[in-house]
């Protein structure tokens, strides 16, 4: 081996270690109207949290995009700072059972961006 191939697969080591991972937690795929539907997203980077944004959002089936409200406020969770994990809940409405939605999530750490798409049929 080389010292150029040596030392282009310590960088290339080095930038897989350093990538960001993002992970979703959620209560199911199948969460009950009207009751507090509980989910986290994970951040890391090198596995140690992680300074990201966040951006909730619900995809109907036909193509409309909708806010994420944080817990039970009006406020919408777009480009929400944290680090390392970040807890909420969504309550689904009624007039959402049997429809099958997907629960879209937008995390960037640094300048990676990563979309979660989990798709969802509240019953």
């Amino acid at each position: 081996m080389t010292l150029a191939a040596a030392g282009a697969a310590v960088a290339l080591a080095s930038a897989l270690a350093a990538a960001p991972t993002v992970t979703l937690t959620a209560a199911g795929h199948a969460p009950k109207t009207g009751t507090q539907w509980l989910y986290s997203v994970r951040a890391q980077t090198g596995g140690k949290p992680a300074a990201a944004k966040l951006t909730a959002q619900i995809v109907d089936p036909i193509g409309g995009v909708h806010p994420v409200d944080y817990a039970k406020t009006t406020k919408p969770i777009k480009n929400w700072l944290f680090t390392g994990t970040f807890h909420d809940f969504v309550v689904w409405p009624k007039s959402s059972r049997g429809i099958p939605v997907t629960f879209r999530l937008t995390v960037t750490v640094g300048d990676v961006k990563k979309v979660i798409a989990y798709h969802v049929t509240p019953r």
